[in-house]
């Protein structure tokens, strides 16, 4: 009876199926039938204007995000201005109680407001370790609150509570904590006199924000540092006299610039130690701030007490930079990179020339360097450090001034400069094809060679004849586009030769004497002539 009853129900099974699978056919053959009555979709929702949202978003972020870090900043200001001006009426331990209590609380009623909100509440906490950093700042170096005398035991409490900050923000992984804290921390010691121990506490805490741009790979924080650490600089470069009170100049120069190589020393190794765990425009920031800051500081620092040296210091900071670019391609870190330290290389020794020559020397010097740096290019496939040594090679046609001695060698030196950087090879440029590369680098230095062999032409002629120069040199520029077998500069030349031909019937046929507008158009022909015959050939070839 058992095996009859389980056939039965499986015959039912059966049919059941056989009958769902006819109803689906049926209702999937009138779906396919001709003018079968399609689903009606319904129409989508309007969506709302996009001005709207935008304006909110925009409103929410300011409120929520500057206003909390303005708060923060102003709260933590004033809170440091009041035990600089009112502490020191209280005693030893009720100074450092009442300091340390405060930061306490600024702390604790942070971490309670995490619970509610953590991005406000770790703001909050932030600030209050940025608040125990600066008591323990002041306990030596405020004096209305000093309590410490000893500078070493005073940099040891720092050194331990940037530690403390850094193992915090790390095991939290909060960069918003590490970022108030570091960031005030920074700050507050400009609100007084900057001295020898500000710029040490400031380089303990620049170090902590390094720890997290090596570890985490965090780029506000250190970014900020970076900027903070040189304006502290800058406070102290306009307050002379603060950071060595009655130091000689030399030793107190030589205290500045051993900072300044600290912390680009600092900011280099960071920077280089994992280069290809951080994005290109964090690394190409980080290189261009730390150059502007250890350049502008160094240079005002050494013209200031002992400008003879500033030309060996700015040739220093020229090899640094150089030494850069080699660690980063041992690192293999990003290509740009690389080209970025060896653009700012050649710059500064381009910056460094006008402090050891001048006139005509000045000018040989930044042909070389635009040269050498062009044809040093080619070796490292750097499109950036072959367009700086072209700019280096205008500067340098621009200083060429009318009546600088020895200016027809000079000028003739530049257009074999700017020939021979063009001729130097191609190098790519990312983002670009390669063709448009050589187009755009080819179409600069033409310009150059054209404008130099304009001035180099038209300094050999006499005043009446300045129009004639201008026709042989756009001749000769033909001629070394049509030896080269390069059309810009013969789009140059033509570009000359229209300037010369207008110049002529503007300018020299009213005011040139008999013999002189008879040459002038007697070699404009000749030369029109044998440029044209020159193209005809060419033509004749091709076909």
């Amino acid at each position: 009876m058992s095996g009859e009853g389980e056939g039965q129900d499986l015959r039912e099974t059966v049919r059941r199926l056989e009958a769902t699978v006819a109803a689906l056919e049926t209702r999937l053959a009138k779906l396919e039938a001709p003018g079968a009555a399609r689903p009606v979709s319904p129409p989508p929702a309007a969506a709302p204007p996009a001005s709207e949202p935008e304006r909110r978003d925009l409103e929410a972020h300011v409120g929520t995000y500057w206003l909390s870090r303005l708060g923060i900043v102003a709260l933590i200001i004033g809170i440091a201005y009041l035990i600089t001006y009112r502490f020191g009426e209280l005693g030893m331990l009720a100074r450092v109680g009442a300091g340390y209590l405060l930061s306490a609380g600024l702390g604790a009623f942070g971490l309670w407001l995490s619970r509610r909100n953590e991005l406000f509440g770790r703001i909050v906490f932030g600030g209050g370790l940025a608040l125990a950093y600066f008591v323990t700042y002041a306990l030596h170096f405020i004096p209305s609150v000093r309590v410490i005398d000893s500078q070493v035991l005073a940099l040891v409490l720092l050194a331990a509570f940037v530690v403390a900050i850094v193992t915090i923000a790390h095991r939290m992984q909060s960069e918003t904590v590490a970022g108030i804290a570091l960031f005030l921390g920074l700050h507050t010691g400009m609100l007084s006199d900057i001295t020898a121990f500000t710029l040490l506490s400031t380089t303990l805490l620049a170090a902590g924000a390094l720890f997290f741009l090596v570890r985490n790979r965090w780029v506000i924080v250190p970014l900020s540092s970076l900027v903070a650490v040189y304006s502290t600089h800058v406070v102290w470069a306009v307050r002379t006299g603060h950071m060595a009170p009655g130091a000689p100049e030399d030793d107190r120069l030589f205290l500045s610039l051993g900072f300044l190589a600290l912390y680009f020393l600092l900011f280099c190794v960071a920077l280089l130690a994992r280069p290809r765990e951080l994005s290109l425009r964090a690394s190409l920031a980080f290189t261009l701030l730390n150059w502007v800051g250890l350049t502008s500081l160094g240079a005002y620092e050494v013209s200031q007490d002992q400008e003879p040296h500033l030309f060996s210091f700015l040739l220093i900071v020229a090899v640094a930079h150089g030494v850069g670019a080699a660690v980063a391609r041992l690192q293999r870190a990003p290509v740009g990179l690389m080209h970025a330290y060896l653009a700012l290389a050649a710059v500064t020794l381009a910056l460094a020339m006008p402090a050891r020559y001048d006139d005509v020397a000045l000018v040989a010097a930044w042909t070389v360097t635009g040269l050498v740096a062009g044809l040093a290019a080619r070796g490292v496939e750097s499109p950036v450090l072959r367009g700086v040594g072209v700019l280096i090679l205008f500067v340098a046609l621009a200083a060429c001034e009318w009546e600088t001695p020895g200016r027809l060698t000079l000028l003739a030196g530049l257009v074999a400069a700017f020939v021979l950087v063009e001729r130097g090879g191609t190098v790519r440029v990312a983002g670009l094809p390669e063709p448009e590369t050589r187009t755009l680098f080819t179409a600069v230095c033409a310009v150059g060679a054209g404008l130099s062999l304009v001035a180099l032409i038209g300094a050999r002629m006499p005043s009446g004849l300045i129009t004639l120069g201008w026709v042989i040199a756009a001749f000769l520029l033909f001629g070394l586009g049509f030896a080269v077998r390069e059309r810009w500069y013969r789009l140059a030349a033509l570009a000359v030769m229209g300037l010369a031909l207008g110049r002529l019937v503007l300018v020299d046929v009213a005011r040139l004497p008999p013999d002189q507008r008879v040459l002038t158009f007697i070699l404009l022909g000749v030369m029109l002539l044998v440029v044209s015959y020159t193209y005809t050939r060419l033509r004749d070839r091709r076909g």
